[in-house]
């Protein structure tokens, strides 16, 4: 693409003078302005873009829109020239829609909103009218959903009124139904209740007859507990016998079982005394282990970063970090542009990487835990020069590896049963290395850990 001389205004500066737009872009036109600058953005080199656009030049287009979009919009608006390089981008793309609104007839079957997002760029004459006609129809279909919504809700209340309705008279009905039923039910309680007042009076002189034959039945009873008292006298003299007869056998059985105990001390000692002699003659060692030292649990000063999540401190305690770099031969190993991006993400990445570097290298003096950070590589044109500070080892991922799956790689170096404790918020790298064993904690929290020192 040609670059206008120095100090040439770039087309289209006179019709900008001209028109102007007295309102803010309507969203979906602003969306759709920034989606054409971010596909056009990769078709120009480092030195054509503004200086505050330079670094998103390896970006992808998506990633453009979502982290430079305002930075998009404002040197859009702001710098003619680059507006100028977009807008001949544009024209290359889409030379069948450029010449129609250069013609002053755009496309009656295309988008409105496609319409106004090309002739803000390309600022043909009229270019303002047809941004706020984009913006009215946006207005018009906003206007229309909400409507049509309104209606839906409104058939729905009446659906259910009608429903209400219909369950109203069917619960009257039911009511109805089941009061019936219940005087029925209590005319039939009412005759029970007088049969049974009859039954009681029955019952009543039934009980009456029973109390004058109890009374026959207690002399009767009497006569008989006098004749069981005597022969229960009979029956003690006849007992006493019995236990000394018990006695006497007893007696006899104590003198015999002495001889059998004396049989069977004897065979114990001679056992006891073969075993001794086994042993000796096997050389077998004292036991060392007990029944106890086979159960699972951890042992203190063997704490794992799993053990530590278990305590009372919240997941955004800084203090949570340094528990978990506590622990004995702890490794850190830190997603770089992860925490960076999350932190200062408007710095350039060699001013993020010294940042986040210095911070860590206070953090392992402070802790003595093994530290790595881990920076995506896979996009550098040459070796970064970088003096990796005392304690932290720097690692850059190889062409054709993700600085993810470089961090998965460190993770499944470790021993089982070393503490390593991964600082990334990418969600696919927190659940890949706790699989692994290791424990992910979010980058805000090693950058308020950070922030303390």
């Amino acid at each position: 693409m040609e670059q206008p001389a120095s100090g040439a205004e770039p087309a289209g500066a006179a019709g900008d003078a001209a028109e102007t737009l007295d309102r803010p872009l309507p969203d979906g036109v602003r969306r759709r302005v920034v989606a054409l600058v971010s596909d056009a953005f990769g078709g120009l080199t480092v030195t054509e873009l503004p200086a505050q656009l330079r670094q998103y030049a390896r970006f992808t287009p998506n990633r453009r829109a979502k982290f430079a979009g305002n930075a998009m919009a404002a040197a859009l608006e702001a710098d003619p020239l680059f507006r100028q390089r977009i807008a001949d981008r544009l024209t290359q793309a889409q030379p069948e829609l450029a010449a129609a609104l250069e013609a002053g007839s755009p496309p009656a079957a295309a988008d409105p909103v496609d319409v106004a997002a090309a002739a803000y760029v390309l600022r043909p004459p009229g270019w303002v009218k047809l941004v706020a006609a984009a913006g009215e129809e946006a207005q018009r279909a906003d206007a229309e959903r909400a409507d049509e919504e309104a209606r839906r809700e409104l058939e729905r209340l009446r659906e259910e009124l009608a429903a209400a309705r219909a369950q109203t008279r069917n619960d009257t009905e039911r009511l109805r139904t089941e009061l019936e039923a219940a005087r029925k039910e209590a005319d039939a309680l009412h005759r029970k209740l007088r049969s049974a007042q009859s039954d009681v009076k029955r019952g009543e002189a039934a009980l009456r007859r029973t109390h004058a034959e109890a009374e026959t039945l207690r002399a009767e009873s009497a006569a008989q507990v006098s004749a069981a008292e005597s022969e229960t006298r009979r029956v003690r003299a006849r007992l006493a016998e019995a236990e000394a007869s018990v006695e006497a056998s007893r007696r006899a059985a104590r003198e015999g079982r002495s001889v059998e105990d004396m049989r069977l001390r004897l065979l114990l000692d001679t056992v006891l005394e073969s075993a001794q002699g086994l042993r000796r003659e096997l050389a077998l060692p004292p036991a060392t282990s007990r029944p106890a030292d086979t159960v699972d649990a951890v042992e203190p000063g063997r704490m794992s970063p799993k053990d530590v999540a278990a305590r009372a401190l919240s997941e955004t305690d800084p203090a949570l970090l340094d528990q978990l770099l506590a622990l004995p031969q702890a490794h850190l190993i830190v997603d770089g542009y992860n925490v960076t991006k999350t932190g200062y993400p408007t710095m350039p990445l060699e001013k993020q990487r010294l940042r986040l570097l210095g911070g860590l290298a206070m953090l392992a003096a402070r802790t003595g835990a093994e530290v790595t950070c881990v920076f995506d590589g896979a996009e550098l044109a040459a070796p970064v020069l970088l003096a990796p500070p005392r304690g932290v080892r720097v690692l850059f991922s190889k062409p054709g590896v993700t600085a993810d799956e470089l961090i998965r790689q460190l993770v499944r170096a470790e021993p089982p049963g070393r503490p390593v404790v991964v600082v990334s918020t990418d969600r696919e790298v927190a659940d890949g290395v706790a699989k692994a064993g290791a424990r992910p904690v979010a980058s805000a929290l090693l950058l308020r850990r950070l922030s303390r020192s």
